[in-house]
């Protein structure tokens, strides 16, 4: 079989969502300026914040976006203060470095308006420091790589990330879903995800939220519920019956499976936009900063998204 050709309807559109990317004005925008200053007290000892966390997030969505470091940041922030005349003091970098530990991050995702969600999930690894890939394939890897695990869950029509969680390496994918799950605001109907997640904590999580599980089960596995029991039946165990049923290809088109891509989709532009490494060393840094980025690729998908038809 021959690979399918896709052909982008709205390219016009889609070329100016491009360009609008790189508009300051979308990055460092009239809600931030007017918010810069915190106005509220902390209510504990000592002096409360000078700038709001509107303003270090306005920051750091730039850093990330245009790879500045922490000090090119406040440079760049400067020239653009002075640039637009705004009476604003702009955060020296040790501020901002020190804030973005508890930083809290809206990923502000697009809702779509057709119904309960198609939730897609996945993880991948981005690396903190540690060998790169050429010196790896010739001689191989010391113990020094690290790496952090970067979960996200999709949702299918708006392609928007609904939620992330950053782990250690040594976290598993499904032993996430429920943290997942629970930042996302609104109904579910599917969560779809790869072999990785046939457990049952996941699929009590799944049901736990009212939506179905969409996830291949492992090839010897067998029904734990059998039919003569009162009990509800298990989503897994009738995914497994089906499967017997009408085979494994025909059930992964059947509910849809294939649009699990759009979540290795949304990694691939994550990496392609922002690098497959962290700049942070402290692990709340890592995860903030991930969380912008996040919340950075979701500023960029609002914007305008392809829309592609299938070339018969």
């Amino acid at each position: 079989m021959s690979k399918r050709r896709y052909r982008i309807r709205n390219w016009r559109d889609y070329n100016k969502a491009l360009i609008h990317r790189g508009d300051i004005d979308l990055w460092f925008d009239s809600r931030s300026i007017k918010r810069w200053y915190c106005t509220q007290k902390s209510g504990r000892r000592g002096r409360s914040y000078l700038y709001s966390s509107m303003a270090i997030q306005c920051m750091s969505l730039v850093k990330a976006v245009f790879h500045l470091p922490l000090r090119g940041t406040q440079g760049f922030m400067m020239s653009m203060s002075r640039w637009l005349k705004l009476p604003l003091q702009v955060p020296y970098y040790s501020t901002l470095s020190r804030r973005q530990k508890k930083l809290p991050v809206k990923l502000s995702p697009r809702f779509s308006r057709n119904g309960p969600l198609h939730i897609v999930v996945d993880g991948t690894g981005l690396k903190v420091y540690g060998e790169g890939e050429w010196k790896v394939r010739q001689h191989g890897y010391s113990k020094r790589r690290t790496w952090r695990k970067l979960h996200l869950a999709v949702d299918t029509r708006s392609h928007s990330i609904m939620a992330s969680v950053v782990t250690t390496s040594d976290v598993q994918d499904n032993e996430v879903t429920d943290d997942l799950l629970d930042q996302i605001k609104g109904d579910i109907a599917q969560v779809t995800g790869d072999g990785m997640y046939d457990k049952w904590p996941c699929y009590k999580s799944i049901e736990g939220h009212k939506a179905i599980a969409v996830i291949p089960p492992q090839k010897n596995a067998k029904i734990k519920q059998h039919g003569n029991n009162k009990a509800p039946p298990l989503m897994r165990d009738q995914a497994i019956r089906e499967i017997r049923r009408v085979g494994l290809k025909n059930w992964k088109v059947a509910h849809a499976y294939h649009q699990r891509s759009l979540v290795e989709t949304a990694i691939f532009r994550f990496k392609k936009l922002f690098g497959t490494y962290v700049s942070a060393r402290l692990f709340g840094h890592q995860a903030t900063e991930l969380f912008i980025k996040c919340c950075a690729l979701n500023r960029m998908t609002k914007l305008g998204m392809p829309d592609s038809v299938a070339i018969v």
